[in-house]
């Protein structure tokens, strides 16, 4: 992937066989990643690139504000989000199964003595994405009806860049195993967000009218999901 340089700005360019510039800021730090048809000349990248500055800094800037989730040594005490909402760790060594149990603003993890912090992450991260499964499984239906649409297949995986993603041909959604620490809201506003893509595959006026037309305060979910704890992207989540 090469890399192009505009002010103090260095961004990653990649060709592709697509018909039009793409450029998208990526959390957690603001890298620039640019998607440029393969015929699209270095000037024209270069104009389309600096016409769009202004937006891309503000993009930047809002990611160096938004705040990130301290590193987990997962080990009792730690705060760690389910849903939204703040759930002290308690580690509780034992014999037998490792488990999970939520209950009175605590997340338990029961595993054996000796478990390394990798392994107790893992477990966590499996009871993430448990939870999340469920939740999508028993709203899905109910949104495919609504909107008119049908995935053929759907599937939860840990994500740098996005919340969620749409292959419209195979009409397969991928939704962010991150969103399991999210309030439910975000989560449902992702799940429409994929599904409408299914009408409308750019984000376009129409594609707005559709999201307007299904989940009226889709914006206010968005802002809010913008606005929470960016997960630290060296960690095992």
């Amino acid at each position: 992937m090469a890399t192009i340089e505009i002010g103090s700005i260095a961004m990653q360019l990649n060709r592709k066989a697509i018909k039009h510039l793409h450029i998208s800021v990526l959390p957690p730090d603001g890298r620039v990643r640019i998607s440029a048809p393969e015929t699209m000349t270095d000037t024209a990248i270069r104009m389309a690139v600096i016409s769009r500055i202004p937006w891309i800094r503000k993009q930047q800037r809002d990611f160096a504000k938004q705040p990130r989730q301290s590193d987990r040594e997962m080990v009792s005490g730690e705060c760690h989000y389910l849903w939204g909402k703040p759930h002290r760790l308690d580690v509780q060594e034992r014999a037998g199964c490792h488990e999970v149990k939520v209950g009175g603003g605590r997340i338990r993890l029961y595993v054996s003595s000796g478990t390394s912090t990798e392994n107790r992450a893992r477990l966590l991260l499996e009871f993430y994405r448990k939870v999340l499964k469920k939740r999508i499984s028993d709203s899905l239906d109910s949104w495919q009806r609504k909107i008119g649409v049908s995935a053929n297949s759907w599937g939860v995986k840990k994500m740098k860049t996005k919340w969620g993603s749409c292959n419209i041909e195979a009409k397969r959604i991928w939704l962010n195993l991150e969103l399991a620490k999210k309030p439910p809201e975000c989560l449902e506003y992702i799940l429409v967000h994929e599904l409408v893509h299914l009408l409308e595959r750019k984000h376009n006026e129409r594609f707005k009218a559709y999201m307007d037309k299904f989940l009226p305060d889709w914006q206010e979910r968005r802002n809010l999901l913008n606005s929470l704890p960016l997960a630290n992207e060296s960690w095992l989540y």
